[in-house]
C-alpha cells in the first residue's frame, strides 16, 4: 500500500468529505490528510479499521504465546488431554 498516492489537504476534506468517505469506501485504501503541508492524519474506512484491528488482536495473541514459550511456560498437549479427560470422568 502506497499512501503517497492518497494525499489530500484538510481544505480538501473539508470540501469533499462525501465524495471522500465514497471513495475510501470503494477502494478501501486509507488517504493521509495534510495541515499546512504536512501529515496530520490517516483515514479509512470501517471495514478496513475491523480488520486491522482483529489483525492486530492475532497478533497480539501470536506474541503472548511466544513470550510464554520463551520463558517455558508450556505443558504438553497429551498431559492437558489426560487431565481433561480424568476430570470429566470423575465428574468434578
Amino acid at each position: 500500500m502506497k499512501l503517497s498516492k492518497n494525499v489530500r489537504s484538510i481544505t480538501y476534506l473539508k470540501a469533499n468529505a462525501a465524495d471522500l468517505v465514497e471513495t475510501l469506501t470503494e477502494e478501501r485504501e486509507p488517504y493521509v490528510i495534510t495541515q499546512n503541508g504536512e501529515a496530520k492524519a490517516v483515514i479509512v474506512d470501517v471495514a478496513t479499521w475491523e480488520q486491522t484491528e482483529e489483525t492486530l488482536a492475532m497478533l497480539k495473541i501470536l506474541a503472548l504465546g511466544n513470550k510464554q514459550i520463551a520463558e517455558g511456560k508450556t505443558r504438553r498437549a497429551a498431559d492437558v488431554i489426560k487431565e481433561l479427560r480424568a476430570s470429566f470422568t470423575s465428574g468434578r
